[in-house]
């Protein structure tokens, strides 16, 4: 099953990632980006970030 995340999830994943960039971790895609946030986007856009979402309740 392919887990869709809500605008705040998304949100949270990407900022989570970027801050993971801007500390030196490896980046998941090839990008010609230098912002971390834009790689973290391209990054989730292809669908290679290792985060799981757990709900409450489901």
């Amino acid at each position: 099953m392919i887990q869709r995340y809500n605008r705040y999830e998304k949100a949270r994943i990407l900022g989570a990632r970027a801050l993971q960039i801007s500390y030196g971790a490896p980046v998941l895609v090839e990008s010609e980006q230098t912002e971390p946030i834009l790689i973290a986007a391209e990054e989730y856009d292809a669908g290679v970030l290792p985060f799981t979402v757990k709900r409450e309740g489901k």
